[in-house]
């Protein structure tokens, strides 16, 4: 591989469009990046939570990630949700999504029985072992029965391809202990449960996480005007954007997103049973933050048509023999 990308920016949690029988959706997922792309994202990241990974059979993830990697056609990196139980899976999951041309893995470790120091670095430390691609740490202990301590998280930035951490906790003061803790080896992505102006202010490189699927130009803004270091100007927008992020709070995650992106034309279809679709009362909510912030464009024809055309036949061609993933510039 050539050198390591660097990640940077705003890389949305896409959602999992499956229809009533566990199909993949491939078109509207296209459709789906293709608007993202297109609205100046940085990164896309398939099977995060926004993603229902928990809920989708190894076949269907694996589909999801090489119907991404295919539309994305390497204008940006995708960073591929990589989950599983055991280590053997997950060192088995993250090979496939790199033979299918991700970029990166955002690795995750899931658990029903609490999980020594010891065994949780051994499983990132053995995902990171098995591909050549960077790794992004994913923590998110809402969700999860065992968390990364800031001790294995400043061992596992010794290791050379782990060089990002998405920490989901809501605890800003943990996002700066770590970048404290591993004196700059790992970098820093919030998530939607921080501000992420404030991230960004204490060095955080940009945002993962679900939202910025359905806001997608107001995001790349708040990143673009934190970078240029315009911070009353981010802080305006960002006071406008966070009825978003207190509204995927709110409700349920996928729900939420998938709710919001069929009023902007999506037809990504409803959240995986057992989840429960929004309410009449939650979607009339997230369509009045919506309209609020003018994110009810609904896609053109055309680029519906040019997402369709790309999952039929261009952007679902095979990568050349040979060839290597993106390579994003450095941020």
């Amino acid at each position: 591989m050539l050198s390591a990308p660097e990640f940077h920016g705003v890389f949305p949690y896409l959602v999992s469009p499956v229809d009533e029988d566990g199909g993949v959706k491939r078109d509207v997922l296209t459709a789906l990046v293709e608007h993202l792309i297109a609205a100046g994202v940085h990164g896309l990241t398939p099977l995060g939570s926004t993603g229902e990974f928990p809920y989708l059979r190894t076949a269907q993830r694996l589909e999801i990630v090489d119907t991404v990697v295919k539309a994305a056609r390497r204008r940006v990196p995708v960073i591929a949700g990589v989950a599983a139980t055991t280590t053997r899976e997950a060192v088995s999951l993250a090979k496939e999504v790199v033979a299918l041309g991700a970029d990166g893995v955002l690795a995750v470790l899931e658990a029903y029985f609490p999980i020594s120091d010891d065994g949780v670095e051994a499983y990132f430390r053995a995902i990171a072992e098995a591909v050549p691609c960077p790794i992004v740490l994913y923590t998110n202990p809402q969700f999860q029965r065992c968390d990364l301590s800031l001790q294995v998280i400043r061992r596992l930035s010794e290791v050379p391809n782990i060089g990002y951490i998405k920490d989901a906790s809501t605890n800003t003061g943990r996002l700066l202990s770590i970048l404290n803790e591993t004196e700059g080896r790992i970098r820093v992505f919030a998530a939607s449960a921080h501000i992420p102006a404030c991230v960004m202010l204490i060095g955080g490189v940009g945002w993962m996480a679900g939202p910025a699927c359905i806001i997608p130009e107001q995001s790349v803004a708040l990143y673009n005007l934190a970078r240029a270091g315009r911070w009353d100007e981010v802080m305006a927008l960002q006071r406008a954007l966070w009825a978003v992020n207190q509204a995927f709070a709110r409700y349920a995650l996928a729900p939420c997103i998938k709710a919001a992106l069929e009023m902007q034309g999506f037809a990504v279809g409803e959240p995986i049973a057992p989840q429960a679709p929004l309410s009449a009362e939650a979607r009339a909510d997230v369509r009045s933050i919506l309209e609020s912030i003018g994110a009810l464009q609904v896609p053109t024809p055309t680029l519906l048509s040019r997402a369709a055309e790309v999952a039929a036949c261009g952007g679902l061609r095979e990568r050349p023999a040979g060839s290597e993933p993106l390579r994003h510039p450095a941020g």
